[in-house]
């Protein structure tokens, strides 16, 4: 069942975090994200709406990386009911899809909830301030509805921050699969 979004205030700061990836090693959010611009990207290896774009969201975040926007994935689904978004699963899909950028899991979901992240794949993108820009889809694709998977949405909105631009106010939520939550940690 496809779930949309919810509105995280635009101004949201960057939540400080020390998330592990795939080798184990602990990465503070921050010390990645640098000086610039920083897209959040939560996915997961088994979701369709996510392996629908998965290919081209590896090429286009390569793109607007080349030119300066940093780029995180993040996995915060629970490993225990959906194993194939543990880190195995997160190194599988990194290389079929061709990401470039740090994959980290969020184990205990606690940086998915203080973003407000929903579904997979959900975009949180940060200007030079780490002050939330956009939080929108990353095109108009999903499985099945015929749209091509092209990133035009998220690029609009990476190529004005890296401008030194305004982000456009009307933003379109993500849509994709829940994320799953372990017990007790689902929000209200």
């Amino acid at each position: 069942m496809a779930t949309t979004a919810q509105p995280t205030p635009l101004g949201t700061p960057l939540p400080e975090a020390s998330l592990t990836d795939a080798s184990g090693q602990q990465r503070a959010v921050h010390e990645l994200a640098g000086q610039g611009p920083v897209l959040v990207a939560f996915l997961a290896n088994h979701c369709p709406y996510v392996q629908h774009i998965e290919t081209t969201f590896g090429s286009v975040t390569a793109d607007l990386a080349a030119k300066g926007l940093t780029v995180i994935g993040v996995s915060s689904n629970d490993a225990t009911s959906h194993p194939q978004d543990g880190p195995g699963g997160m190194l599988e899909q990194a290389q079929r899809a061709g990401f470039t950028f740090p994959y980290l899991r969020d184990e205990d979901q606690r940086f998915a909830l203080a973003l407000g992240a929903a579904c997979t794949p959900d975009l949180f993108l940060f200007d030079r301030d780490h002050r939330l820009a956009y939080r929108g889809a990353f095109d108009g694709a999903t499985p099945g509805n015929e749209v091509p998977v092209t990133g035009d949405e998220l690029r609009a909105a990476a190529t004005a921050l890296l401008r030194g631009a305004a982000v456009a106010d009307e933003q379109r939520p993500a849509m994709g699969c829940s994320i799953k939550w372990s017990p007790g940690n689902a929000p209200a």
